[in-house]
């Protein structure tokens, strides 16, 4: 599976599985080759099944609403907001402190509950720590007419989600629309 967008917040990351070709993790298959593609961002899942797609999908679902809101500076929905506390008060976490001999002293976050309630958790906070970030209003929609995916620009002139992709077929519909007449 391909996944055309990654390495943005978690919470976008998350929120581009749902693109204009369908859901990317709709099925234990899916989701797998997500967190697959996450590596390193996420708490690694034994084995992925109906449980974990339910509660990935039940939290991006509620994250889309929020973000709608905050972007806007207006109130998130209730039931998103009941959703994604939820998801976080079921794997409450705590650090814990570690020395390692190669790297030193290290902090882990621990999270107490099953394979799906600590991913559910984990994407909850991924997406209270992007509804409460003060640049959540710069969040942009590709501009590409055919595109559904969201992005944080780091540079304010950023248009497309993958400009190697989104911004070449612009670029050639441009293109063949000046030209299409000589």
């Amino acid at each position: 599976m391909t996944f055309r967008l990654l390495g943005e917040h978690l919470a976008l990351d998350l929120l581009n599985t749902r693109t204009a070709e369908g859901d990317l993790v709709a099925d234990p298959a899916g989701l797998a080759a997500w967190l697959g593609a996450q590596a390193g961002r996420l708490t690694a899942v034994d084995a992925v099944g109906e449980g974990e797609v339910a509660v990935v999908r039940a939290v991006r679902e509620a994250a889309r609403p929020a973000l709608e809101a905050a972007r806007r500076g207006e109130r998130p929905p209730a039931q998103a907001l009941r959703v994604l506390n939820g998801a976080l008060a079921e794997a409450p976490s705590h650090r814990v402190l570690a020395w390692d001999e190669g790297a030193g002293l290290g902090v882990a976050v621990h999270r107490r509950a099953g394979p799906a309630g600590r991913l559910a958790a984990e994407l909850a906070d991924a997406v209270a720590e992007l509804l409460t970030d003060p640049r959540v209003g710069q969040v942009r929609e590709c501009e590409a007419h055919d595109c559904v995916l969201l992005f944080l620009p780091a540079h304010p002139r950023r248009r497309w989600c993958v400009a190697g992709v989104c911004g070449n077929r612009a670029r050639v519909a441009r293109y063949y629309a000046r030209h299409k007449d000589g």
